[in-house]
């Protein structure tokens, strides 16, 4: 069963949308007092357009086809194990603001039977994050997807993000991260398996920010 909120299918933009989000770039940058046909503004309205347009691609992205081949967990794996994919990033919209709220998720889950790709989950987290979005549903979004095609024992999801309309306007507070988690089946109920979970983002947070500390 497809979980609220998810496209039962893919959506494409319209036709024409290049040309149109640019046109309306050149009316923002009218309405603030620029001239968007001098120098250093004139190919900026079709750059806005593909980088838009290229940051929601996830409505093109069938989440439970990402998730479409899965395999039989593998004989003698030990029952109630988890499985972690740490380290994730990803770049998201702002419904509210349309500034980009980077981040790093987590995804863990205890199979039951089945187990997907390792490759799918970070293209799972990419395909919901690449739409206009609100963190927690991005991590409620991401576990019922995998709740849903896996059908495990248990799921979790940590997200951790920075958010521009917090950092750059209004309160303009740089440095603040918000955490989500979202956690279904075994993860809800296991403390260990959650303070496992949890160890495993603290890791990948950890890593990505030396990365590009």
């Amino acid at each position: 069963m497809r979980t609220k909120g998810i496209p039962a299918v893919s959506v494409t933009p319209a036709p024409g949308a290049e040309a149109t989000i640019a046109d309306a770039t050149s009316a923002i940058l009218r309405a603030i007092g620029e001239d968007p046909t001098r120098d250093g503004l004139v190919e900026t309205p079709g750059r806005v357009a593909r980088a838009l347009l290229e940051l929601t691609s996830g409505y093109a992205s069938d989440p439970y086809e990402i998730l479409g081949t899965v395999f039989e967990e593998p004989a003698g794996a030990p029952s109630g194990d988890l499985v972690v994919v740490e380290g994730i990033p990803f770049h998201a919209l702002c419904e509210h603001h349309l500034l980009p709220f980077p981040g790093v998720a987590t995804v863990g889950y205890v199979p039951s039977g089945r187990i997907v790709g390792l490759s799918k989950i970070p293209r799972l987290v990419d395909a919901f994050a690449r739409r206009l979005q609100v963190q927690e549903r991005l991590t409620a979004q991401v576990a019922d997807a995998l709740n849903d095609a896996l059908a495990p024992a248990g799921v979790g999801v940590l997200v951790s993000a920075e958010h521009l309309c917090l950092a750059a306007r209004g309160a303009r507070q740089p440095g603040v991260v918000m955490t989500t988690e979202a956690m279904r089946g075994s993860l809800r109920t296991d403390v260990a398996l959650r303070e496992a979970l949890a160890r495993a983002h603290d890791r990948g947070v950890a890593r990505r920010e030396g990365l590009h500390g």
